[in-house]
Parts: C-alpha cells; sequence; structure tokens
C-alpha cells in the first residue's frame, strides 16, 4: 500500500473510532475492565464521617490534629490486543472484510484505553507470533498500531492459537486485560487459553462473515482457502452439502462458546455485515 493512501485510511480509521471511544465506548470501558485495588493518593485532614481506621497517626502526632488517608482506584491497566493476521481475515461478502472489523474494533480499544490512561500493546498472529509491540500509551502509539493493521502482511497464513496465548504468557509479567480478535476457525487451543486466562483476563472476540454460516443456494462454484490454497468446486444446489455445512457451523460454535466457558473467558460475536457497537456495549454491560 502506497504511504499516502495508507495514510488517509488510517485518518479514517482514527476519526470514526476516536469518536466512538470518547462517545459511546469510554464509561463502559472504565466500568468493565477496572484496576487491581486502591492506591495511597494523599492525606488530608479528617473530616465528620471519615472512618478512624484510615488515620495517619504519624502525620496526626506531628501536627497534633487528625489526618486521614485517601486511596483511590488504582486504575492503570495493560491492555493487550492479540490479532489474528492469518489468511482467513481476507473474506468477506457484504459491507467488510474480517480483517477490516477486527481493525476498526482494535483501534475502537485502543483509543477506550488511551483515554483511561492504560497501555496497550499488540500480538500479532497466524500459527506463530509474527509481530510484537509492547504496551505503551499515546495517541502516537495508537497510530502506529492502526498503520501496522492496515499495512501488515503475514509470514504465514495459517492459524494456531496455541503459540500467541504462550507467549502472552511468558511475555506479559504482571495480570493485563487481553482481548483475542480472531475468526477462531482454529485447531485446538484450549489448554493454551485455560494457563493464559488463569494469569490474565481474557477476552474473546469472534468476527464472522453471514456466507461462513450457512452457504446459499447459487449452483456450482469454486472455493478457495485462503489458509491452505487450495481450491474445490461446491454444489450449492445440494441440499445434503448445505445442511451438513450448516451442522458443522452449528457445531464450531458450540464448541467453540464451551472452550470459552470452561476458561472463564468473557465473548462476543462480530459480524462483518452489522454494527459491532451493540456486541461490544452488551459485552462491556455484562461484565
Amino acid at each position: 500500500m502506497e504511504a499516502t493512501e495508507l495514510l488517509k485510511k488510517v485518518r479514517r480509521i482514527e476519526i470514526k473510532t476516536r469518536g466512538l471511544s470518547r462517545h459511546i465506548f469510554a464509561g463502559e470501558y472504565h466500568s468493565a475492565f477496572k484496576g487491581r485495588g486502591i492506591a495511597f493518593s494523599e492525606v488530608r485532614e479528617y473530616q465528620y464521617g471519615d472512618d478512624i481506621r484510615s488515620i495517619d497517626w504519624n502525620v496526626t502526632a506531628r501536627f497534633n490534629h487528625p489526618y486521614v488517608k485517601v486511596f483511590e482506584e488504582e486504575r492503570e491497566l495493560t491492555v493487550m490486543l492479540l490479532i489474528d493476521v492469518s489468511g482467513s481475515g481476507n473474506f468477506g461478502t457484504k459491507v467488510s472484510f474480517k480483517r477490516d472489523i477486527m481493525t476498526e474494533v482494535a483501534a475502537v480499544l485502543s483509543f477506550s484505553a488511551i483515554f483511561n490512561n492504560d497501555k496497550i500493546g499488540v500480538i500479532f498472529f497466524s500459527d506463530k507470533v509474527e509481530k510484537f509491540i509492547p504496551p505503551l500509551k499515546g495517541s502516537k502509539h495508537i497510530l502506529r498500531i492502526i498503520r501496522e493493521l492496515l499495512d501488515f502482511t503475514s509470514q504465514s497464513k495459517r492459524t494456531n492459537l496455541d503459540e500467541p496465548l504462550r507467549f502472552l504468557t511468558n511475555a506479559i509479567k504482571k495480570r493485563c486485560t487481553a482481548f483475542i480478535i480472531s475468526d477462531f476457525i482454529v485447531p485446538e487451543f484450549e489448554e493454551a487459553l485455560r494457563i493464559a486466562s488463569n494469569k490474565h483476563d481474557i477476552v474473546a472476540l469472534k468476527v464472522y462473515d453471514p456466507v461462513e454460516q450457512a452457504i446459499p443456494d447459487i449452483g456450482l462454484i469454486k472455493v478457495f482457502d485462503s489458509e491452505t490454497a487450495v481450491e474445490k468446486w461446491i454444489d450449492t444446489s445440494s441440499g445434503a452439502t448445505r445442511k451438513a455445512y450448516e451442522e458443522w457451523w452449528t457445531n464450531h460454535i458450540e464448541i467453540i462458546k464451551n472452550i470459552f466457558k470452561r476458561c472463564g473467558v468473557d465473548s462476543a460475536e462480530l459480524r462483518t455485515d452489522m454494527d459491532y457497537v451493540k456486541p461490544l456495549i452488551m459485552l462491556f454491560e455484562k461484565r
């Protein structure tokens, strides 16, 4: 992608997602993802109704007047985005490609984190860790993340969650909030997710296209698997073929949901042809 075109796309996404983060998601994000506890803020004079257990006896003795310690919520978090950059993200039949939705959602979460004074970092993954951007603060950092999302080309087209989850567990020492943004059409990953969720607060955002849910009846078509580069002809007019696929999809969704449930992972589903604002807000409110 040429530099001028890239900058225009970055600017468009920045304008849209910054506005959503500031005006829609800021409050929900703050409530849903709290800090790790309370931290000392200041000492002030005792006021009627203050808890006597908060009296600072050293300061009180020094000034011969009661003073209390004031604590506030320790808000600062580290937020990590695990973003699927495998070949299956380049698919979409209605409004957007899956990768477009992943990019916008990642930008929304990044701006929401920055508005709440949190650090944000990124792990791009396919069937391996493709790139690691350490967590930092600031708008320049977010714009770098968006540029990478728009212009990044993965070395591998396949998908596997085990390696990025292990990398997260080893690379981020303190507890963080980690969003996995993927279509989750991946091999078995429950064990790695369970280990990661024991250390970090994991949230899963599954992005999918409606055609992945049910194959339309449009006759004989050639399909291409962007992860394996395999082409195949499918007769979509066959009711048995469409039924078998729908059963596979239903089973796949059930397996993924059960994995999230067993690992204590909150999740939301985002469609390429529908606004992602409502499911994100519902996820935040649920927490």
